[in-house]
């Protein structure tokens, strides 16, 4: 019979905890008048539109970034397992590296990069 009273005393203390929680979070909101609109941008008021849009050019820079976004998103699993592995894993890094950088010695030749 212990073990259920001392489940029952559980639950009656995690009932209570967010009980606390709850009365806590309501006495330390805000204010629940909506902030007023206004500019966001360092206190500025904005030049263009919110949905405004963007220059085709900005595009390849997006793809660039993205690009070695996933350059990243694949060097740190590289980096837990590279010991492990070994030489062969370094090479697989270095040629991985070498792909990106021809392709941004490409974009770069052709004049993707060039803004005017």
């Amino acid at each position: 019979m212990s073990g259920l009273t001392a489940a029952v005393a559980l639950l009656g203390v995690a009932l209570l905890g967010v009980g606390v929680l709850y009365a806590a979070a309501r006495a330390l909101r805000g204010p629940a008048d909506p902030l007023p609109a206004g500019p966001f941008n360092s206190g500025l008021a904005p030049s263009e539109h919110a949905v405004s849009r963007f220059h085709v050019r900005w595009y390849t820079v997006t793809m660039l970034f993205l690009a070695f976004d996933m350059e990243m998103v694949f060097m740190y699993p590289w980096t837990r397992v590279v010991s492990a592995v070994g030489a062969s894993a370094v090479t697989e890094m270095f040629v991985f590296l070498a792909v990106l950088v021809a392709g941004v010695v490409y974009a770069w030749r052709e004049g993707a990069l060039r803004w005017t």
